[in-house]
């Protein structure tokens, strides 16, 4: 038996509203009885209803589907992705990995390789090489490094994604991603120089998604190491506040404090996504768990110039 999230019934056979993710009663199960986020996206050919039948369905509000919305919607050669951007990173995560432990040391390009830092490290030495901004997001330091953000990304990310919708998931990971690995390579260089280490891992964006979490739902509970319970507001600003001593205890991100993480990619990551949270509240809905294994997971991970 669950409870409407509406008129606090309980019903014996609920239905789950797919653009907000609450549960309603038959009365309150149709999006406009219950205020749904999803009305918001009339405008969106796979909002909350799609017909491939007429033509005025791309037409709603005097405009046109974008070329975004065309690959991804329902029967676009990209549909897939709509919805399912979480798993897509993952999956990226590992295939970079793969590239940077396998495939490129059998071409005689390891880790310690000029080739191999230009394609995967965000250096505060090569920061004009632009694609490295985001290459860098999906590379990591090693297999414990990739495991934790791989948790992360695997228990957060899929629910922001499904109240914030893919497009704005996806401009929140790269986002949050990209200014956490550039404040820390810029703190580097303001503080050691051309010469310090560099940066690799998702880290920024997961905290990114983790800040987005917090704010829509500070209550959330979820397992430290898969063991304490503790709500998600005490878990985010636990980890901001050790990032912040431990970053500002030693600039290049490593030492006793740093412990070869980038603390401040952390931070400005988790800031960027408490700011975004707090941009899209009230307009998307509040998830009230976690779907996969009742919230459990963790942020970040640990890694010499990881973040």
């Amino acid at each position: 038996m669950a409870k409407c999230d509406e008129c606090g019934k309980h019903e014996n056979l609920p239905y789950q509203c797919r653009r907000c993710g609450q549960t309603f009663c038959g009365e309150h199960r149709l999006p406009e009885n219950h205020s749904c986020p999803g009305l918001n996206e009339w405008d969106d050919p796979a909002g909350v209803f799609e017909s491939d039948f007429d033509d005025s369905v791309d037409k709603r509000g005097g405009g046109s589907k974008g070329v975004l919305d065309r690959l991804t919607s329902m029967g676009g050669p990209l549909g897939y992705f709509r919805g399912n951007m979480s798993y897509l990173f993952l999956g990226l995560m590992w295939i970079t990995f793969a590239l940077q432990f396998f495939v490129f040391p059998l071409f005689g390009f390891g880790p310690r390789s000029a080739v191999w830092q230009a394609v995967f490290v965000l250096s505060p030495d090569h920061i004009v090489y632009v694609w490295t901004w985001f290459t860098s997001i999906f590379a990591h330091g090693g297999f414990t490094h990739i495991a934790f953000n791989s948790i992360a990304l695997y228990f957060f990310g899929p629910v922001v994604e499904r109240y914030i919708d893919t497009k704005r998931f996806t401009g929140l990971f790269f986002g949050a991603g990209v200014l956490a690995g550039l404040a820390q390579v810029g703190t580097t260089l303001l503080t050691t120089g051309p010469f310090g280490p560099g940066v690799v891992g998702a880290s920024g964006a997961i905290m990114g998604v983790l800040g987005v979490l917090t704010v829509l739902n500070p209550n959330l509970k979820v397992y430290l190491y898969f063991i304490i319970p503790m709500p998600l507001w005490v878990l985010t600003f636990g980890f901001a506040a050790f990032s912040l001593v431990a970053g500002f205890g030693d600039f290049g991100g490593a030492g006793a404090l740093g412990g070869n993480v980038a603390h401040f990619a952390h931070l400005v990551g988790l800031l960027v996504g408490l700011a975004y949270g707090g941009r899209v509240k009230g307009s998307v809905g509040v998830p009230q768990s976690l779907q996969f294994g009742g919230g459990r997971g963790g942020p970040g991970g640990p890694g010499r110039g990881r973040f």
